[in-house]
């Protein structure tokens, strides 16, 4: 509803404004309300450079780099072309940071993408100039590089990562539209972005974050895979459309790529190296360390904390306590 009231890039801004200032006025609202120990880990010094490369490609140079394709790519091209940030995430994932998946994971991965292909396709992707599909395929390729640099942080406070990745990237991105001559919409306009961009960009990071620590980029990106088939859905309460035989087509897919992957069972003997890290836990089997008498009450808490090393079996996913070798 708000595409075309507001300069494309100055509506990427203020919804990561809106993201960012939401969040950020939760979290400090919340926590001095509360007034005990915040269950999640701060970010660290050694956290800065990853948030950084993710904030960089994922807030700065992908929506510029969509907005300059979308400029000059046919809108089926584009909506087709946006379907490669779940592969291109999962393909770095496995090749290039070596998390593990298996024929089962891959096969889910491309029904999930193939169903986000469907419902995506107009009739068939009309000739664009190629500059702009580049541009829009390299968008794709910067969100996936800033969906796993943001899992190599994703043990800190997600709500943290979340509120400066929508600060941070919503200041560069205003700038960026004011310096191109954008009008600044009215009060209840821009009210309207922030909001949007606090329950689409801020609370959907803050859970994307979460999946990221316990599921892994693949897994994490590919259900992330699904956003499209939501918005279809919403958009038949909201904006009155039909569904069409492509919409149930997709839908199907979708269901066939989510099901491979919820009742993925990979279990084997593996041993976790010894470590320490800091992040919000409870004493399950991976964390039977003492406590000094600094640390937090309660559970869960988060505090530093040492992992030695453990041999064992069990159903696992590649978290930040399953990095392994297989």
């Amino acid at each position: 509803m708000l595409v075309g009231q507001v300069d494309p890039v100055l509506l990427a801004g203020l919804l990561y404004l809106g993201s960012g200032c939401g969040l950020f006025a939760w979290d400090r609202l919340w926590l001095r309300r509360k007034g005990h120990w915040p269950s999640e880990a701060s970010l660290r010094h050694a956290d800065l450079p990853w948030l950084a490369g993710a904030v960089l490609f994922g807030g700065v140079v992908a929506p510029v780099l969509l907005m300059t394709g979308l400029t000059a790519t046919p809108a089926s091209t584009a909506s087709l072309l946006l379907n490669m940030e779940g592969v291109l995430t999962a393909l770095l994932a496995w090749f290039v940071f070596r998390e593990n998946f298996d024929r089962r994971i891959a096969l889910g991965m491309v029904a999930i993408t193939a169903g986000g292909v469907l419902l995506s396709w107009e009739g068939g992707p009309e000739v664009g100039i190629p500059l702009g599909a580049l541009a829009v395929a390299g968008a794709c390729l910067a969100w996936a590089i800033d969906n796993n640099l943001t899992r190599k942080v994703s043990a800190g406070d997600p709500m943290q990562i979340a509120a400066i990745k929508g600060l941070v990237a919503g200041t560069v991105n205003v700038g960026i539209a004011l310096a191109r001559g954008a009008e600044v919409p009215d009060f209840w306009t821009v009210a309207a972005c922030g909001i949007v961009g606090l329950a689409g960009y801020g609370v959907s990071l803050t859970l994307f974050v979460l999946a990221l620590r316990n599921l892994g980029t693949a897994r994490t990106g590919a259900y992330f895979s699904v956003a499209p088939f939501v918005g279809a859905v919403i958009s038949l309460a909201l904006l009155g459309d039909r569904p069409t035989v492509t919409f149930f087509l997709a839908a199907a897919l979708m269901g066939v790529g989510v099901w491979l992957h919820l009742t993925e069972r990979h279990e084997h003997e593996h041993e976790h190296e010894a470590m320490s890290h800091d992040h919000s836990h409870v004493h399950d089997e991976h964390h039977q360390h003492e406590h000094g008498p600094d640390d937090p009450p309660g559970e869960p808490h988060s505090h530093p904390h040492d992992h030695l090393t453990m041999r064992h079996s069990h159903l696992h996913y590649p978290d930040i306590h399953h990095r392994h070798e297989h």
